[in-house]
């Protein structure tokens, strides 16, 4: 067979292997360069109507956190906000968030609506912190080890599934550690 032949075929035989694989990933699973190092050093204001910001500090306590950035125009965040609820009702691991791109008025507007399920709440206005994080889009979750180390990455709303499988067992683990 004649290379002309031969090198399109094998190319094409390539790409159709590289697509096959990358159909079969899950999109939530995004890779965190962040994972298993500090969060990032900030400082944010509370948004209106809140006695506290979030900090770098707040995570760096001892305590494993889940941080949970949203916003008030993120209409996947109303479908995940009830399972927050439920972690912050069960009290059994605090649960802060970073308020993205949003004006404070609308975020407190929003958590008076639905509820408020986080211990602190942080206005990044500009979204020059979540840049930090590493953040692609609303919403997204962490889990914070109690060194204050970025142990687990979700992107998109949470399902229960998610919640129930994922997230709050390895909370759990990290508390036993």
């Amino acid at each position: 067979m004649r290379l002309s032949y031969v090198l399109p075929l094998a190319l094409f035989a390539v790409v159709a292997v590289a697509l096959g694989i990358g159909l079969t990933l899950n999109p939530r699973l995004i890779p965190s360069a962040l994972i298993d190092k500090p969060v990032p050093d900030f400082s944010l204001p509370p948004i209106d109507g809140r006695p506290d910001g979030l900090a770098a500090a707040d995570l760096r306590t001892g305590e494993v956190a889940i941080v949970n950035v949203f916003a008030s125009w993120c209409g996947p965040c109303r479908i995940e906000h009830p399972l927050l609820m439920e972690v912050a009702r069960s009290g059994e691991v605090p649960v802060h968030g970073i308020n993205y791109k949003d004006l404070p008025r609308n975020a407190m507007a929003w958590l008076k609506r639905y509820g408020d399920p986080y211990r602190r709440v942080g206005s990044d206005r500009n979204g020059r912190v979540s840049i930090d994080w590493g953040i692609y889009g609303v919403p997204e979750t962490f889990v914070v080890d109690r060194r204050g180390r970025i142990a687990f990455k979700h992107v998109g709303p949470m399902m229960p599934e998610d919640m129930h499988q994922r997230i709050l067992p390895l909370v759990r683990e990290l508390q036993d550690r």
